[in-house]
C-alpha cells in the first residue's frame, strides 16, 4: 500500500481500495469527505523512459482548464499521481460508434492547440535488437511463449529496422501519445481520456494513426471498421486540425510503442519474480505472449492498412 501523505485529500471514508488491471503502474480509488480521488502508484522502477511529472501535470491542467473532458488533475509528487475519480464506462477493445470517433478527433485538435511550453529534451536511441537473446533465454527458462517468440525473431528485427528507418513528415505536437481503449472512458455516450502520464512531442501521423486505428478495430486486426477511423480525422479537421500526409508513419508510432511494451514485459517474464511496482507478472505474461502472437500480424498488414483506410 502506498506510504505517501494523502491527507490533503480530506479524512477518508473507508479503506483505499486497489484498482486492478494497470499495464504500467498501480491505481487505487480513495473515497474521503471530499470526495472520490484516483491515486496512481507510478512505477519508477523500471520505466521504458524517464517520467516528466512536473511537465505532464502542467500540460494536465491546462488541457483540463481549456475543457478538454477528463478526469481534474490534483496533485502529483515523485511517485504518486491524484485525480478526481472520473465516473464512466470502460471502452471496449472494439470498433466505436462513429459519433465518438468523430468527438476523440475533436479532441486531439483542442490538445494539440494548447499553447503549453514543453522543452523536448528527450534523445532517440536505436531501438533494441537483441531479440536473438531474448529468445534464447526464454526457451532456456521454459517461458509458456518461447516457441512463438523464437519463430518470428527475423520478423521482430525487420519491425525495429522499420521503426528506425520510417521517415515521420511532421508537424511534431504536444499530445497525450496514449489514447487507446484503456484510456478511454464513455461518459453517457462522450469520451473522457485518461492516463496522460505518455504525454510528451510526437509526430502528428503517428498520433492520429495510433489513436483512429485502435478505436476502429477489435482485439485483433481482422474488425476494422474504416468508417469509423475516417471519423476521427473527420472530427479533427472539424476542431481545426491539418492532417499531416498518408503514409507508413500513420502506423510507426503505434508499432514501435507495441515492441518497446513487448520487449519491456519479456524482461519483467524472464526475471521470474513478482515486482513491488508495475502489472503483476501473470499481466506481464499476458502482454508478452499476446505481443509476440499480433504485433507480426499488425507488420505484416501494413500495406493492406494503408490502401484500405487511405480512401476510407
Amino acid at each position: 500500500m502506498l506510504g505517501v501523505d494523502l491527507s490533503h485529500l480530506g479524512a477518508p471514508i473507508g479503506p483505499m481500495i486497489r484498482v486492478h488491471g494497470g499495464y504500467a503502474n498501480r491505481m487505487y480509488r480513495l473515497d474521503t469527505d471530499q470526495g472520490s480521488f484516483a491515486v496512481k502508484e507510478l512505477n519508477l522502477v523500471d520505466r521504458r523512459t524517464a517520467y516528466r511529472v512536473e511537465d505532464v501535470f502542467r500540460f494536465e491542467r491546462a488541457a483540463f482548464a481549456a475543457g478538454v473532458p477528463m478526469p481534474e488533475p490534483i496533485s502529483a509528487g515523485h511517485d504518486t499521481l491524484v485525480h478526481r475519480w472520473a465516473e464512466g464506462e470502460k471502452v471496449p477493445e472494439a470498433p466505436v460508434p462513429a459519433a465518438y470517433a468523430f468527438e476523440v478527433g475533436e479532441i486531439l485538435a483542442r490538445i494539440h492547440a494548447l499553447a503549453v511550453a514543453w522543452t523536448d529534451a528527450s534523445t532517440k536511441e536505436p531501438t533494441a535488437r537483441d531479440w536473438p537473446e531474448l529468445a534464447e533465454r526464454a526457451t532456456a527458462t521454459r517461458q509458456p511463449w518461447a516457441g512463438e517468440l523464437a519463430s518470428q525473431v527475423e520478423t521482430f528485427l525487420a519491425i525495429a529496422h522499420f521503426v528506425d528507418t520510417c521517415e515521420r513528415p511532421g508537424p511534431v505536437v504536444l499530445t497525450h501519445r496514449d489514447i487507446q481503449p484503456w484510456n478511454l472512458l464513455s461518459h453517457e455516450g462522450r469520451p473522457v481520456v485518461l492516463d496522460w502520464e505518455l504525454s510528451g512531442m510526437l509526430d502528428l501521423s503517428g498520433e492520429l494513426g495510433s489513436t483512429a486505428l485502435s478505436i476502429a478495430k477489435g482485439p485483433g486486426f481482422d474488425d476494422i471498421q474504416p468508417a469509423v477511423f475516417r471519423s476521427v480525422l473527420d472530427g479533427y479537421v472539424a476542431g481545426g486540425g491539418p492532417l499531416p500526409p498518408w503514409g507508413p508513419s500513420w502506423f510507426v508510432f503505434m508499432i514501435g510503442g507495441w515492441l518497446g511494451h513487448i520487449r519491456w514485459n519479456i524482461l519483467r517474464c524472464l526475471a521470474g519474480v513478482e515486482a513491488s511496482t508495475g502489472p503483476e507478472l501473470a499481466l506481464s505474461h499476458e502482454s508478452a505472449r499476446n505481443g509476440v502472437r499480433g504485433l507480426p500480424d499488425l507488420f505484416g498488414r501494413l500495406p493492406q492498412l494503408q490502401e484500405l483506410l487511405r480512401y476510407s
